[in-house]
């Protein structure tokens, strides 16, 4: 049996893909936990406010997103995407 301490960690990342831009622009942007890829720039924009508010979220409650489980981030992900709506 494997050492918790030995064991490695979960990794994760958040996938954005976007196909609504013809602008002839291709949108790239990477941060702590997430890529994200393609999109108009305001598609793109509700992208990145999306995946910084989760990190966020994940940071207030001293957890990592390889931790939770989907459960938990399908609530997160409710949770900011109604805040990104909503402003």
């Amino acid at each position: 049996m494997v050492e918790a301490a030995n064991r490695p960690r979960k990794s994760a990342t958040l996938l954005g893909l976007a196909f609504d831009s013809n602008d002839g622009h291709t949108r790239i942007t990477r941060g702590k936990n997430f890529l994200l890829y393609g999109g108009s720039q305001d598609t793109h924009a509700v992208m990145q406010e999306t995946a910084v508010k989760i990190n966020e979220h994940l940071d207030k409650q001293g957890k990592r997103l390889g931790d939770v489980s989907v459960g938990e981030l399908r609530n997160i992900c409710r949770d900011v995407t109604e805040s990104v709506d909503d402003a």
